[in-house]
């Protein structure tokens, strides 16, 4: 089949290639086609990158502190029209602690304020956040906190925000918040749709993978819980809020307390980008990421650029490229029309190099020629 029109739209491949990256080196074997390159996140690591490089905006670089404390250099996107684009992960990340360092009883997104408080003070009113690839689970007290906002105890005694402390919290003291917030608005991009707390919530489901024991994790629950009915008597129900579980309750915190709106990440990306627009008269749709899998049919970009292809263009192909595919019914009922797995049976080493791996999309040219 001849494809006229390919549009690129993969989520990075983490550790290895952007999602930029990812598109460049496909386009490159794809001569005397018209191709568009459009840079994709679902709300995870890279999303400001993407979202920053993608829309011609500038890279601020800040002080922050680490999910641990330490003072590190990170960085945020500003757009130009003054958007202030953040990824949590960039100062409260997972990947910014050694293996050893991660336990979520007492890990903070003080950073994550820090760098919100920086763009604040640059002028910066309105903000699109990715949420996802968090090492916390402290409800977003610890980014509350660097805005200005107190937490007390029975007794009226400031509480150190961590997720250790959530069930020691009985009162919420905002008056002394950043001024700048009343005229601020913020766009949360969420990879995940689990709730605040509960079986399927923050601390129950992703705390272990933050480092918590079987007994962490209960007292983690129990806490969320707690804080869940501190934020109902100032601020209304948290526990309904499809995402508020995300980046352990920043989801929730964010939406209550700063009135941010929760989207689903790959939507906020392909409504920004304008996806709809390039793919209405496409032939051809390429996505994908680092490994395919049953967490990809959970809202991960490439079922997301497939939905929104398929509602817009219902007669373009849809293609996902994988480093990594693992067969399963979950996949299989997306409906993709074609699967391609790049580094089958290649060792970690191999797979994972850049230059290698961009060499193996440059041959995706022979496929697509068939």
């Amino acid at each position: 089949m001849s494809f006229r029109k390919i549009i690129i739209a993969s989520d990075s491949f983490k550790g290895c290639l952007s999602s930029l990256e990812v598109a460049d080196a496909i386009a490159a074997g794809l001569n005397g086609r018209e191709i568009v390159r459009i840079g994709i996140a679902d709300g995870g690591e890279g999303t400001a990158e993407t979202l920053t490089r993608s829309l011609g905006g500038r890279t601020v670089g800040v002080m922050v502190h680490d999910p641990a404390g330490r003072r590190i250099m990170s960085s945020y996107g500003i757009l130009p029209d003054g958007t202030a684009v953040l990824d949590l992960a960039s100062a409260s990340g997972l990947t910014l602690l050694a293996p050893e360092e991660r336990n979520p009883m007492h890990t903070s997104t003080f950073g994550t304020g820090e760098m919100i408080l920086d763009a604040l003070g640059r002028g910066c009113r309105k903000f699109m956040m990715g949420i996802g690839g968090s090492a916390t689970n402290d409800a977003g007290t610890g980014m509350l906190a660097a805005l200005g906002f107190r937490f007390l105890d029975s007794d009226g005694k400031a509480v150190e925000p961590c997720g250790a402390n959530l069930s020691r919290i009985t009162e919420i003291d905002g008056s002394g918040a950043a001024e700048e917030l009343a005229g601020a608005g913020f766009t949360v991009a969420c990879d995940v749709d689990n709730p605040f707390f509960g079986p399927s919530g923050a601390s129950e489901v992703f705390a272990p993978q933050k480092g918590a024991s079987k007994d962490e994790v209960a007292a983690l629950e129990a806490g969320m819980a707690s804080f869940a009915e501190v934020l109902r008597k100032s601020y209304g129900e948290v526990g309904e809020i499809a995402g508020a579980g995300a980046a352990g309750g920043v989801g929730g915190a964010m939406a209550l307390i700063l009135g941010a709106t929760l989207k689903r990440g790959i939507d906020m990306i392909l409504d920004i980008s304008g996806f709809d627009r390039e793919v209405a008269d496409a032939d051809l749709v390429i996505t994908g990421e680092g490994k395919i899998d049953a967490q990809t049919a959970r809202g991960k970009a490439p079922a997301g650029v497939l939905a929104r292809t398929r509602r817009i263009n219902p007669g373009a192909r849809v293609w996902a490229i994988g480093g990594r595919v693992e067969t399963c019914p979950e996949v299989e009922a997306l409906g993709f029309d074609r699967i391609v797995e790049i580094s089958a049976g290649l060792p970690e080493s191999e797979a994972m190099d850049p230059a290698k791996t961009a060499g193996r999309l440059l041959q995706l040219s022979d496929l697509i020629s068939e």
